[in-house]
């Protein structure tokens, strides 16, 4: 296609294709462009070409920064590709390297058009409810586990489908508005990247999923400040997450002054719910005693402030007392691919305990602040 005097070439890959970078290689030989357009962003493209950077990761800076589910969103996503690549003998993401490779051998500039993926899971999670965010994060956790094999048939429709897509299939299927962030904005910022890259000659590879989108997209204008904006959080939230502690203060304090045991019956409650669940949750990603026992303690206390989460001090205790190794990480991408390596690997444990603690606090606060309301409303009737 040309656009306003440049020609664009479209390659529609399919991310599990062997195919795919056999395509890709020749169509950049013979068609010589000025640049080649991959669908990557800057973090995926260093993931892809830099082989060692799990070894620079600080695990207690994740923690802090509080993105240990970003990163075990990344992490499932490679072991769902890793599991491809073993079943199959094959390389998903392949054509995107070949791109890469063959850019460099022309000398074409190489262009990263993808929005970053971060951006794209933020605006995600912006349009789905607290509803949809604990079915998110339950199907990302029960996707570790799974360790079936895909069919030959679910291979086939992945081969036209965009790799993000193909692992939330399901959830999309729940909430198909989630088809605007996944899809239709990538498309509207890939178009916009692909036109406005140097050069009279154009070559953009991208999964099959996204080229009707972009030939009708490439003719608009698009703004890409305006689609890398992550959406502001919305205050109704942070008013309720301290709304809830100062209600279960207030009812504890209440039921004190009106009666004493009943008071202590709920503190027992409170403390026995908390700091069981999030006990549990460390427990079930195969913390250290340690580890488990500061989930008991800070549980009750970190549910009433919102500031504060227990699997971050789990974690971080974790992160202490088992500190992983240059092995671990240089292992990270392999023992990701099963349920048994998520649990053995230092860094993806830590992980779990994080994310499993939190969880296990979560469900605490809601049986435990429940039984807080019991005792009160039993005590003034």
């Amino acid at each position: 296609m040309n656009i306003e005097g440049k020609e664009i070439i479209l390659i529609g890959t399919a991310h599990v294709s062997k195919e795919s970078a056999k395509q890709v290689k020749e169509v950049i030989e013979e068609e010589q462009p000025d640049s080649v357009c991959i669908e990557l962003d800057r973090q995926r493209y260093q993931s892809v070409t830099d082989k060692n950077r799990w070894q620079k990761m600080d695990i207690f800076k994740i923690i802090k920064e509080k993105k240990t589910t970003v990163l075990l969103v990344n992490l499932v996503i490679s072991s769902f590709q890793n599991r491809l690549a073993k079943q199959f003998g094959i390389k998903p993401g392949q054509e995107m390297i070949q791109g890469i490779d063959s850019a460099k051998e022309i000398g074409a500039k190489l262009v990263l058009a993808d929005r970053n993926i971060q951006t794209t899971f933020a605006r995600v999670w912006h349009g789905i409810g607290i509803k949809g965010k604990l079915s998110l994060m339950v199907q990302i956790l029960f996707s570790i586990f799974n360790d079936e094999s895909i069919s030959e048939e679910e291979l086939e429709k992945m081969k036209s489908q965009d790799t993000l897509n193909a692992m939330l299939q399901d959830f999309t299927e729940h909430f198909p508005k989630l088809k605007k962030p996944l899809i239709d904005e990538r498309d509207q910022y890939l178009s916009q990247k692909i036109k406005e890259a140097p050069g009279n000659k154009v070559v953009a590879i991208l999964g099959a999923a996204h080229v009707p989108g972009i030939k009708t997209e490439i003719y608009k204008e698009h703004d890409l400040k305006e689609l890398s904006k992550v959406p502001k959080k919305s205050k109704a939230p942070g008013k309720i997450a301290w709304a809830i502690p100062i209600l279960i203060i207030g009812i504890i304090l209440y039921t004190f002054y009106m009666n004493f045991s009943a008071g202590i019956s709920q503190i027992t409650s409170w403390v026995i719910w908390n700091g069981g669940f999030s006990a549990l949750g460390a427990i079930i990603a195969l913390g250290h005693p340690l580890t488990i026992l500061t989930a008991i303690l800070v549980a009750p206390l970190s549910s009433l402030n919102p500031l504060l989460a227990a699997g971050w001090f789990a974690g971080i205790t974790e992160a202490y007392l088992r500190r992983p190794s240059v092995e671990d990480f240089e292992k990270l991408s392999e023992d990701a691919v099963s349920v048994k390596g998520f649990w053995k690997n230092k860094v993806t444990r830590i992980l779990l305990v994080v994310t499993l603690t939190n969880l296990g606090s979560t469900l605490g606060t809601v049986i435990g602040g429940a039984e807080v309301i019991r005792v009160f409303i039993r005590t003034i009737t």
